[in-house]
């Protein structure tokens, strides 16, 4: 056993004087930033995605042509549908701008992860919930006033066909943004009570052991 133990330390002392190659240590910058669970990144990146959200809609929008045939009526409803989508991209960006922060204060433990995981995916959820809702009842009331039994065209042409119900997009919409948001929070308090047992479980085994050891070496 002595000379295999002998054998492998040498062997390991070969290998750690590669540690200061750079052809073996030029990606330690990306591994030290996946170690330190710098995940509020994710947060930064979504808050920027809300901000070009209604860019990319009215994008879309004149790419259709529907401003050289569209009647007064159907552009005014494209107007103010854009600006429901504009303030609800707001309030996106301001769900994803401030909750980064969490992420950051979240303690460091073994199951860090799984922490950053559920709070990232009560956000999405939150976010989504939020969009759908205010986007649904918005854009669906100002289509009914304005459109009539037309309604469902608006939708399409601000390239929102998941959500093209007509009218009573009006009401699925809130309806199912409040459950996509009660949905998300519930996942993420699982995720966050099983990562707190498995961390209490852990604590436990651990100061009960220290006592044991400590009568052993009396």
């Amino acid at each position: 056993m002595s000379v295999l133990k002998t054998g492998e330390n040498k062997l390991a002392g070969k290998f750690e004087k590669w540690d200061g190659n750079p052809f073996f240590a030029f990606s330690k910058p990306y591994l030290d930033f996946i170690d330190k669970g710098k995940f509020s990144l994710i947060y930064y990146v979504m808050a920027i995605i809300n901000l070009i959200i209604p860019f990319a809609v009215i994008y879309i929008t004149i790419e259709s042509g529907v401003f050289r045939f569209a009647g007064g009526k159907l552009v005014f409803a494209i107007i103010l549908s854009w600006l429901v989508i504009t303030f609800a991209s707001w309030i996106g960006f301001q769900l994803w701008w401030n909750r980064r922060t969490k992420v950051r204060d979240i303690a460091p433990t073994e199951f860090i992860v799984t922490l950053i995981f559920a709070e990232a995916f009560k956000t999405f959820g939150e976010w989504v919930g939020t969009l759908l809702g205010i986007i649904g009842a918005g854009i669906g009331l100002i289509a009914l006033i304005f459109l009539g039994n037309d309604a469902a065209h608006l939708f399409r042409l601000l390239g929102l066909d998941f959500m093209n119900f007509g009218p009573i997009v009006i009401i699925i919409g809130p309806v199912t943004g409040f459950f996509i948001i009660i949905l998300s929070r519930f996942v993420a308090e699982q995720l966050r009570l099983f990562a707190s047992l498995v961390n209490n479980t852990k604590d436990m085994a651990t100061n009960l052991k220290t006592p044991t050891e400590g009568k052993k070496t009396k």
